[in-house]
């Protein structure tokens, strides 16, 4: 009997017989629960990928919102898909957040630029170098970011107090075997930037690099504690050296808020990058409330002159009737009485 319902398909597999699910995945995850979905992927097997993309597709809309104008949702789906295989386990939940922030910060999930990874049954967004050398570039005051390795065999020198780009000199040795170029010994990073400048030089050696997975790697301790070794600190300690210093570097150097929100994301490597505000346009009474601000500002932080008062207005004097001297008075009475 064909199973018509995603109840059915989930009623289905907790049952001791088997039943083999015919229903289309496009029809399994319509107005499915979260819930529903992730028992619908575990009872799917070889499909659990169809249903977790058709379920993502429902919210083409999120996607399309957060995602900066270069990336279509189209792209951004077709790269998540590639992914998703590894990914079957993990919450519902956890997939779209994890997918959204990939998406609000205008990385690709394609292993390159970014990835999603899955820590126990939790997809985890993980930004990779260079997806943060994509950011720096979007700034427009970046013109070129160098990252690399430097191995025990190598020539470089580094003095902080010489100018640039004195203070920082590295000479490769790309025709070398790996092992005369002998054990990896720091990873560096740096970049140029659009006024000629050049920004300081990253240097992390192999004890910074080992505190930075320790301390941010979950995934790491993870797969330490299971015995299972199988993180990205296992697999590629290579790249994944190159991104703690290109992250250093990325904390320090001009970078593009015009596609980054504020978002809680959780970082394998390093301290989180720091969050954005949201950018909008400012309106007339954006306008006026920021030049009122600025004229306080000024008012305050400018010179405290005690000015001392001018002079006032000359003040009038009052006029007094004219006295007469003492003789003129004798006088005067002196003829009083004669008249009489």
């Amino acid at each position: 009997m064909a199973l018509t319902s995603l109840k059915e398909k989930v009623r289905a597999a907790t049952v001791d017989k088997p039943v083999a699910p015919v229903v289309r995945l496009a029809e399994v995850v319509q107005d499915a629960t979260p819930e529903e979905l992730h028992a619908a992927v575990q009872a799917e097997g070889g499909e659990a990928a169809d249903i977790v993309m058709a379920w993502l597709q429902q919210y083409r809309g999120r996607f399309e919102t957060a995602l900066p104008s270069h990336i279509s949702v189209d792209r951004f789906l077709e790269a998540a898909r590639s992914s998703l295989p590894g990914l079957s386990r993990c919450t519902p939940t956890s997939l779209f957040q994890a997918f959204l922030a990939c998406a609000e910060q205008g990385l690709l999930p394609d292993g390159k630029h970014a990835v999603v990874t899955a820590e126990d049954n939790v997809a985890t967004f993980i930004p990779m170098a260079q997806g943060y050398v994509d950011l720096m570039y979007r700034s427009g005051e970046v013109t070129s970011v160098h990252f690399g390795l430097i191995y025990g065999n190598e020539e470089f020198t580094f003095d902080p107090f010489a100018p640039a780009p004195h203070d920082f000199t590295y000479k490769a040795k790309p025709a070398a075997t790996a092992a005369e170029r002998g054990p990896m010994v720091l990873a560096y990073a740096f970049c140029w930037l659009a006024s000629g400048a050049r920004s300081q030089v990253v240097l992390l050696n192999l004890e910074e690099l080992d505190r930075i997975r320790d301390e941010y790697s979950k995934s790491y301790r993870l797969a330490e504690e299971s015995g299972a070794k199988d993180s990205f600190w296992h697999r590629e300690r290579d790249r994944m050296a190159e991104k703690s210093a290109v992250l250093r570097l990325f904390k320090r150097a001009p970078w593009s808020t015009e596609w980054v929100r504020p978002q809680r994301v959780t970082q394998d490597v390093a301290a989180p990058a720091p969050a954005l505000p949201e950018l909008r346009t400012p309106t007339a009474e954006d306008r006026r409330l920021a030049a009122e601000a600025e004229k306080a500002h000024e008012q305050a932080e400018g010179p405290q002159v005690i000015e001392k008062p001018g002079p006032g207005p000359l003040l009038r004097k009052r006029s007094q009737p004219s006295r007469k001297t003492r003789l003129e008075r004798k006088g005067r009475k002196a003829g009083k009485g004669s008249s009489r």
